[in-house]
């Protein structure tokens, strides 16, 4: 080759190199192998550019000295790469370092705080402030994430959030605490955070209260016994009018607050009857069933000594994930559930109404139906009607279509010494969504236990209702933990023990000293053909 050859393939190639450089900013290839595709962003993700008439600007504030010591803002800032790839130019990206670019206060002005980092530099301990938080802007309209330092919820958080820039609408669940006894910010606050956190404002609504035609969503958080017909009207109203409601009920209260567990059959004061007419009844009885959560409580012993038990509480479902319908969007990638006292669920839906059962119970399960006997000292009560009411329970459905009005053919309601009258009836339903579980204590604090599952399917409830299908959809793909209970027959669950104990045990280091012998007789035959070869060879030239 010639110098003046060489000298132009050398030109060629530093200019092909530059090429590549210029043409990666605009290309995006990841290689992703996991199951549920957790690290790409989903077709929605990617086809967000069709639903956004002007650019979105992305500014993600991370300090250097953080992803420095840790790969997250890494990963972090590469799927933000991927959703500005994949958005044609309608999605612009810029990274900066708030400390760097003199822009801390204003930074934390947006509601991005700093956070204090312990970093050490050259075998010295330092505490430093690093920041790291998304700011999402479209016209004059603005999102901040706070506090981004996970990939787990990243994308929704992306999605949902510009999706709602982009249309001018909020993100917004109304809510009617309807037991007496609670509040929305005492008794619910695992929820109102997950629902914060999924980009929902929460507006609470005072049972009676109007509802706005415009309201997103609506849960309905007990009240079976406190909700009148004033405040039934309402919500049955807002229905008609294609509004969109989950009910969390149950038909026997358990009462923990005297000391001991009471639990009592509840005085429909018409909710139920009211979602019954619905097409989905809540029944007054409990489910029990085997894959039953651990209750460890205190009971006086003798002598006056206080012992602690831990038991298997089959009143305390731990649901799970197989037995969630993987058809219906909430309950796709389901993961499980915990509920407490929960009551059963039957699906009768009414003309022009499809009814789905979301998750149940497994086929071990039974009921009581009467003399509800909770108390753990009293197991041996527990199992009194199993054989009689063994069988698999529907414990979340969901039904949508043009619901039956529960006021069709009853008088307006009036409150007594209120001049307030109630507006009139819907003239022709609309098309509504209602989701029913039977257990209020799902969504509470009233148990300080992981609750994560639980809030993921109320979260992607809210999603389904507002009519966000395909958002649910990214809830799905991360890399879920579902429970360990995969094979509930006793039986099978012995028999797969055996074998995983036989092969752990003992055919695997069994095959391990049997490999090893067969590598040490092959070696020693080696050993000894070279050794008579050799011998063959003195023996010739000798």
């Amino acid at each position: 080759m010639t110098k003046r050859q060489t000298r132009i393939l050398t030109i060629l190639s530093v200019a092909a190199l530059v090429l590549a450089l210029l043409i990666s900013q605009r290309l995006w290839l990841r290689l992703d192998l996991t199951k549920n595709k957790a690290y790409t962003i989903s077709p929605v993700s990617r086809n967000l550019y069709s639903e956004i008439p002007d650019q979105v600007r992305i500014t993600y504030y991370v300090s250097d000295r953080l992803a420095s010591v840790v790969p997250i803002p890494g990963e972090i800032t590469d799927l933000l790469r991927e959703y500005a790839a994949y958005s044609r130019g309608r999605i612009r990206l810029t990274v900066k370092d708030p400390v760097k670019s003199n822009l801390a206060e204003e930074v934390e002005r947006l509601g991005i705080p700093g956070q204090q980092l312990e970093i050490v530099e050259r075998d010295e301990a330092g505490f430093a402030t690093v920041y790291t938080g998304i700011l999402i802007e479209y016209l004059d309209r603005t999102e901040v994430l706070p506090v981004v330092f996970s990939l787990e919820t990243l994308e929704y958080d992306l999605t949902s959030r510009i999706r709602s820039l982009v249309r001018g609408t909020d993100r917004e669940i109304g809510v009617i605490v309807g037991d007496a006894g609670r509040e929305w910010s005492n008794d619910y606050g695992y929820l109102a955070q997950a629902l914060a956190q999924a980009g929902f404002r929460v507006r609470t609504i005072s049972a009676g209260e109007e509802i706005a035609d415009t309201l997103p969503a609506l849960f309905v958080l007990g009240g079976m016994e406190d909700l009148d017909d004033w405040a039934l009207y309402r919500i049955d109203r807002y229905i008609q009018g294609g509004g969109k409601v989950l009910f969390a009920l149950e038909g026997v209260s358990v009462d923990t607050r005297t000391g001991g567990i009471l639990a009592r059959e509840l005085n429909d004061g018409g909710l139920l009857a009211m979602t019954a007419s619905y097409g989905a009844r809540v029944k007054p009885a409990l489910v029990l069933d085997r894959t039953a959560q651990t209750l460890s409580y205190q009971t006086g012993g003798r002598g006056g000594f206080v012992e602690y038990r831990m038991i298997r509480y089959p009143h305390w479902i731990g649901v799970t994930g197989q037995s969630g319908n993987g058809e219906h969007p909430i309950s796709s990638g389901f993961a499980g559930a915990d509920l407490f006292w929960s009551s059963p669920v039957e699906l009768n839906p009414p003309l022009g109404v499809e009814g789905t059962v979301l998750f149940t119970s497994t086929p071990e399960a039974w009921l009581q139906t009467r003399d509800f006997q909770v108390n753990p000292d009293m197991s041996f009560a527990f199992t009194l009607e199993m054989e009689e009411t063994r069988g698999t329970q529907v414990l979340a459905a969901a039904l949508a279509g043009k619901f039956p009005s529960w006021f069709a053919d009853k008088p307006k309601p009036v409150r007594e010494g209120s001049g307030e009258e109630l507006p009139d009836p819907v003239g022709t339903a609309a098309d509504a969504r209602i989701v029913v579980i039977g257990d209020t204590d799902m969504a509470s604090l009233m148990f300080t236990r992981n609750r994560q599952p639980d809030l993921v399917f109320l979260v992607k409830a809210a999603d389904w209702l507002c009519n966000d299908d395909d958002i649910i959809g990214i809830r799905n793909r991360g890399a879920l933990t579902g429970r360990l209970e995969k094979i509930l027959d006793p039986e099978k669950r012995i028999a797969a023990m055996s074998f995983a104990r036989a092969l752990n045990v003992i055919a695997i280091p069994l095959a391990v000293i049997v490999a090893g012998l067969l590598v040490a007789l092959r070696r020693r035959r080696a050993v000894k053909e070279d050794v008579s070869a050799n011998t063959g060879r003195i023996s010739d030239d000798v």
